[in-house]
């Protein structure tokens, strides 16, 4: 009697597991997804971002996400990432959302507008003053959602072919510049042009750009600007903190297990921070590299930076008449900086202009 009373108990047993078992493995499917980066596989920090987050996912999760990075051209062109996570070519892509404001101007919010954020303000700006929310809303329209997936810091004003010393030497100028800065040059007389990265050399080289900027030194010396372009300017004040972003399929994201979903934005934030440390620490020893080799620093003038601070805030209230999502993210970013800065004046930049003053004493 005792015998068959186990029998059945562990008949129970097993019957509780068989239930059991499912339910686990729905909570941890294996899945596969593609991603497409805007970056060549050479650059191995912004390019590496994304292979970074994808080995952050595959570690949180035992390897039962696994995320394929592809490059530029591999699937699409860098410049056609979103339209590729849209149409479902691919589940997700590392790219600035910038590159879009052909489609969306206030797309450019997402990245960072020229004269607004720095990397950190950007990102609490993201996080805390109703950027993400304001992005999102815009990027739902195309099917597709977004974490924060990497930061620049701020970037250099990029390499020149002739010295720029005048509001007067930029008419004509065609210039390598993406997303909303272009706009502001070409109030300025700039001829812009968004050229994925990995064609940037060639035209430098054969003279169809006069000027192109990428990110800083780091990435600009394995891009090998300076052996076309000797005039190195700072600082890039159209990027002075550029965000980049996980662009996800909605669809795909739905349809995650929400542990996964956590998982996933977690690891994004962390390829962010790696991103920008990684950029840190490498700039600087970039800079002295290129600086040796015959790199000509140069700052740009006082002149140039009010005129195209004056140009950007023109080019802001013109899209903000005619574009109520741009005038949403607009105000939201402006009444956030105008919090902020006062802060970042009494504390962080006295902080900051003190060191950099006393270097060689500290």
């Amino acid at each position: 009697m005792k015998r068959r009373t186990f029998l059945a108990g562990a008949g129970l047993a097993a019957a509780a597991g068989t239930v059991a078992a499912p339910a686990i493995a729905q909570s941890a499917p294996e899945i596969r997804w593609r991603l497409t980066s805007s970056f060549p596989k050479s650059l191995d920090t912004i390019f590496g971002t994304a292979q970074t987050f994808a080995k952050y996912m595959a570690e949180a999760t035992d390897n039962k996400f696994q995320i394929q990075v592809f490059g530029p051209g591999e699937i699409v062109g860098g410049l056609q990432a979103l339209d590729a996570v849209q149409n479902g070519s691919v589940e997700c892509a590392h790219t600035p959302v910038y590159y879009y404001i052909g489609k969306e101007p206030a797309l450019g919010l997402g990245t960072g507008l020229p004269f607004s954020l720095n990397a950190r303000q950007q990102q609490a700006w993201w996080h805390f003053g109703g950027g993400k929310e304001i992005i999102n809303e815009v990027l739902a329209r195309y099917d597709v959602t977004s974490l924060v997936c990497g930061n620049s810091g701020a970037q250099m004003g990029g390499f020149f072919r002739k010295e720029i010393n005048s509001v007067d030497d930029l008419k004509g100028l065609k210039f390598r510049v993406g997303g909303l800065g272009g706009m502001v040059l070409a109030k300025l007389g700039v001829v812009p042009q968004q050229i994925a990265p990995g064609d940037v050399y060639p035209a430098l080289e054969r003279g169809t750009l006069d000027a192109a900027e990428f990110v800083g030194p780091y990435d600009d010396e394995k891009l090998g600007f300076l052996k076309v372009a000797k005039y190195y300017y700072a600082p890039g004040w159209w990027e002075g903190g550029a965000m980049l972003h996980l662009v996800i399929n909605q669809k795909k994201w739905d349809e995650l297990p929400k542990n996964y979903q956590a998982i996933m934005a977690q690891a994004s934030e962390a390829a962010n921070n790696w991103m920008l440390g990684k950029y840190d620490a490498v700039n600087g020893p970039a800079l002295r590299r290129m600086v040796a080799n015959g790199a000509e620093l140069r700052t740009f003038s006082q002149p140039i930076m009010e005129a195209s601070l004056k140009a950007a805030n023109e080019l802001y209230a013109e899209l903000s008449a005619k574009n109520p999502d741009f005038k949403k993210g607009y105000d939201s970013m402006v009444a956030y900086r105008n919090d902020v800065l006062p802060w970042w004046q009494l504390n962080e930049y006295a902080f900051d202009t003190f060191m950099i003053r006393t270097r060689g004493r500290a």
